[in-house]
């Protein structure tokens, strides 16, 4: 199909999901479609536009996973640095033989503070302190600290946010840099991302999307994520911002080479969504695509590089529910799987 049936294909999509957000498709290295859809400030009536900066939760992690890389290629530590020689005292829960690496992966076993198992919906979880109070890395210790290990490191693959939060204390300790100036000087800045930041939620931005619990009505996810973001999720970004970075991050300006395989290498499969995961991403198990996912309350974010066909999809969303279907529908309608009627 051409560009005008694809995008029309997307237009169908994002109708049928009732989707707000941004759509981009990139095919062979040019950019192919960019839809925007709703609002990115309902109250003033400020529609979603293909700059528009969107929160991307969870999608960060490979952010944060990729600081933590450079600090391998720099020797600061190793994958099997076990995170008590950095934690110190700090959260004795963790058992001694956690490593970075199994961090990474998702599979140290520690307890989590969000645990996505327990929550049924997002919009109705809040967290066990005032969100304010989350502003720097160490603030996160007191929602971090009593959570008993859940198996015994490296048993199973078992999806954790705290544990990404962890990495984040880890390497700011182990380069005496604070964590948001780490990703910035590590990550940000060698991908030439402009639009990018960990941005604080109670302030208000050039072009930021609120983001909305429900598929109606003005209320905000404010009160239900930390002021600032950490490693476990939250950066904003735009989908220009988005490719850019898989283009540094295949390009080897952001870790040496030996530390991109690493981490797409599939790790743990994940039969329920069709990926498998490596260390701070997911890949898919057909056709190998390398994905960022993201969704919590108010905000959503699937973005895949299929390194073989050059073919990236990114849908970031402002709103709880309908980020990750139409990623999902419009990989499907790409690849001619999709059945349009």
């Amino acid at each position: 199909m051409d560009d005008h049936e694809l995008a029309a294909g997307v237009d169908e999509i994002a109708a049928d999901v009732g989707f707000s957000g941004v759509v981009r498709i990139d095919l062979e290295g040019r950019a192919a479609v960019e839809r925007a859809y709703g609002f990115a400030d309902r109250g003033h009536r400020i529609a979603n536009t293909a700059d528009t900066r969107f929160a991307i939760a969870s999608g960060s992690k490979t952010f944060t996973a990729l600081a933590v890389m450079a600090l391998v290629d720099d020797g600061v530590v190793e994958l099997a640095t076990t995170a008590r020689s950095l934690l110190g005292d700090d959260l004795p829960l963790i058992d001694d033989r956690v490593t970075i690496e199994q961090l990474l992966a998702h599979r140290s076993g520690i307890g989590d503070y969000l645990d996505e198992d327990e929550v049924v919906d997002m919009t109705d979880h809040v967290l066990t302190v005032p969100v304010h109070t989350l502003v720097e890395t160490d603030d996160f210790l007191t929602v971090l600290d009593g959570h008993p290990m859940k198996s015994e490191p490296d048993a199973r693959f078992t999806y954790c946010n705290g544990g990404y939060i962890v990495l984040a204390l880890l390497a700011e300790r182990a380069a005496g840099v604070p964590f948001h100036d780490l990703v910035d000087e590590r990550v940000f800045r060698p991908a030439g991302l402009i639009d990018t930041a960990y941005r604080r939620t109670d302030e208000t931005h050039d072009r930021m999307a609120f983001g909305y619990l429900h598929p109606e009505g003005l209320q905000t996810n404010v009160l239900h994520l930390p002021v600032r973001p950490n490693g476990d999720g939250g950066a904003s970004t735009t989908t220009t911002d988005v490719h850019r970075f898989w283009d540094a991050l295949f390009d080897g300006r952001i870790v040496s080479s030996a530390s991109v395989e690493a981490m797409v290498e599939p790790r743990s499969p994940a039969a329920d969504v069709g990926m498998s995961y490596g260390l701070g991403c997911w890949i898919d198990d057909i056709t190998g695509a390398v994905t960022m996912i993201g969704g919590d309350a108010g905000v959503g974010c699937f973005s895949s590089r299929d390194r073989s066909s050059g073919t990236t999809i990114t849908v970031l969303g402002n709103q709880t529910r309908g980020t990750w279907p139409t990623g999902r529908r419009v990989t499907e309608l790409i690849a001619g799987t999709h059945d349009q009627g």
